[in-house]
């Protein structure tokens, strides 16, 4: 089509991102501009294609039309998208293909609040005739342009032109483009974008692992630093955990927030892990017991890949459950935290330095401070005061070690205290005939309990499963005192949840025989994750990924992506609002208003634990 070549012109080669908004999505245009990327000799690090739509095709319809305009070698795309084609509820949507080189976000919903919720500046934007355009449309189509942007539009939209060139776009003899004769403001300053270079990131968990691998895809050169000897030491360690929205009757931050992290993390962890053996998606049932689904008013009935509720079927570990509602979650799966954290750090753009404990953050002093190689340097000093590393950009994302090292920077880098909970998980081996007790799938609710993970161990010549419940949320200065009593927290957990399954497993539960994991996560005041820059000013180099809570493997990729995003001027994977409830910095903003913590904000947690993806309040699952 010759629309993609205006879209994808010769010119975004070599270019770390290239930015292309449609305001109507179209199939045709999606795999145009795929094939176009393909053709290029040295294409752009990452491609975004940004596209409107009121409603999303159905996934026979979406596979029929990318189908019919496909060339050779284009089936693997067309199977990644499909794959990722559920769930699409009003809102925004990110598709990552081939490897994250091809960044799609579907963006549903009426055409100017879908333009208001972007964050980005577009290269190209592709204006469809169809729409009802008018001048507040004109304006908010204007907000996501830099200067140089071009316009790409049909004759029909001739008679726009007035309210095009009231916005600030300037015909020529080459097209349109965003030129306005004054000077542009942003109501938000946008970050970077920062062309890929180096960076250290603090801390080899799920939330460190992850940014380091968003970075590198992006062509970064990162250095990860963590106290311990190896990666996924500390709660990122659990032998394994949930993968599982958040349900929440008023659609809360934190539900939105777990169902567009599930969406990312599913990606990774079918490209990187190896299914069976690292991970598995049954599904999870989520038992209710407080007889509320929890699900907002007009929420689908079934819909693929959303959370819907089930009927009970006859089984012989249901024959005395407790009456409960119960939520049916087929995206959800677990996995084993430790080995998403290795994989991550695997890219050959990341070095990790183990045993590395960094005490303290400046700027240099010397006089060569202010020179322009110098002066928005980093310097990361250890115990000794021996200077470790040092990089324009770093990332802190060392959970509860954020408080220590940012002690006596709060004038520059302002931040709420963050909170170590401690969480104990117990865990043993499947035994023969035990299989009437246990249900098929993981099942969370009061707690939860994952049946059947393969563990290192043979016997028989196959390799032996074991299971795991939790988990507890406690005060972690108090948690070595209270060893035995988390135990039996999770004992009586389970036994409301899974009465059949508490019988059977009583014995491992007894002083003298159970087995357990422990760990502590950081958390903040509103229990939701800070991500973002921590300086300000229009090119901050200290950034933060941290506070992930219950929800480490639901939040840190996602997180990930956001901080990516905003220091390289890409697309947000989240709208706009939402991200504003996560931002490093809206603690600040609040303690200047009179006003508390928003309630919506605080964080349910009734419901905390249904669909608890990492180590949560009331046992879920861990960091």
């Amino acid at each position: 089509m010759h629309l993609a070549s205006e879209l994808l012109p010769t010119q975004c080669q070599g270019q770390p991102i290239w930015r292309v908004l449609d305001t109507q999505f179209d199939g045709a245009r999606l795999m145009a501009l795929w094939q176009a990327r393909q053709k290029l000799s040295r294409p752009p690090t990452v491609t975004h294609l940004v596209a409107i739509a009121q409603l999303a095709p159905s996934p026979s319809e979406i596979k029929t039309e990318l189908q019919k305009w496909a060339t050779a070698g284009d089936e693997t795309l067309i199977g990644e998208l499909i794959a990722q084609w559920h769930g699409l509820l009003p809102g925004l949507h990110r598709f990552c293909l081939a490897q994250g080189q091809f960044q799609f976000t579907l963006c549903l919903g009426e055409l100017q609040p879908m333009l208001v919720e972007q964050n980005f500046a577009a290269d190209r934007i592709c204006m469809a005739n169809q729409l009802p355009w008018n001048r507040w449309t004109v304006k908010a189509l204007a907000r996501c342009c830099r200067r140089g942007t071009a316009l790409v539009f049909s004759q029909a939209n001739q008679k726009l032109l007035p309210e095009l060139q009231q916005a600030g776009f300037l015909m020529t003899d080459d097209g349109c483009r965003y030129d306005p004769p004054w000077t542009i403001r942003r109501r938000q300053p946008r970050h970077g974008p920062v062309h890929a270079s180096d960076c250290i990131v603090l801390g080899a968990g799920l939330s460190g692992a992850s940014v380091a691998s968003a970075l590198a895809r992006r062509g970064w050169q990162v250095e990860v630093l963590d106290s311990a000897a190896s990666p996924a030491a500390g709660a990122s360690g659990l032998p394994v955990g949930l993968l599982v929205p958040h349900v929440s009757s008023d659609d809360s931050p934190r539900s939105q927030l777990s169902r567009a992290g599930l969406r990312l993390a599913r990606i990774d962890i079918e490209r990187l892990l190896v299914r069976g053996r690292d991970w598995a998606d049954p599904g999870v049932l989520e038992r209710r017991l407080d007889r509320d689904l929890g699900l907002p008013p007009g929420w689908p009935a079934q819909d693929v890949g959303l959370s819907h509720p089930v009927q009970s079927e006859p089984a012989a570990w249901r024959a005395d459950l407790e009456h409960a509602h119960e939520l049916w979650h087929p995206q959800a799966l677990w996995v084993k935290p430790a080995a998403l954290v290795r994989a991550w750090l695997s890219h050959p753009g990341i070095t990790f330095r183990g045993l590395c404990t960094v005490t303290r953050l400046e700027r240099p002093k010397s006089e060569f401070a202010n020179s322009e190689n110098n002066k928005h340097l980093w310097q990361l000093f250890g115990p000794d005061d021996r200077l470790l590393a040092q990089s324009s950009h770093v990332v802190i994302a060392n959970a509860a070690g954020v408080n220590h090292l940012l002690t006596g920077m709060q004038e520059t880098v302002p931040l709420p205290d963050l909170r170590a909970v401690a969480g104990c998980v117990n865990h043993g081996l499947r035994q023969p005939g035990d299989e009437a007790s246990f249900p098929p799938y993981p099942v969370n609710g009061l707690g939860s309990l994952i049946p059947a993970v393969p563990t290192d161990q043979l016997s028989g010549g196959g390799v032996r499963t074991a299971w795991y419940a939790g988990a507890t949320y406690e005060d972690s200065q108090r948690s070595e005192d209270s060893a035995g009593r988390s135990e039996q927290d999770n004992f009586r957990r389970l036994s409301r949840l899974l009465p059949s399954a508490a019988r059977t497993l009583g014995p491992a539960f007894a002083p003298d025989t159970t087995q357990s994991w422990r760990g502590v996560r950081c958390v903040s005041p509103d229990r939701l994750p800070l991500v973002g820059a921590l300086e300000r000013g229009p090119n901050p180099g200290l950034w933060i990924s941290a506070a992930m809570g219950s929800r480490g493997l639901n939040f840190s990729l996602l997180c990930a992506e956001l901080l990516a995003a905003q220091l390289g001027g890409e697309p947000w994977p989240v709208p706009a609002s939402l991200a504003k409830k996560i931002d490093a910095g809206r603690f600040e903003r609040k303690a200047s208003k009179p006003s508390s913590l928003s309630r919506q904000n605080q964080g349910h947690d009734s419901t905390e634990t249904s669909g608890a993806s990492t180590m949560g309040p009331k046992g879920s699952k861990t960091q």
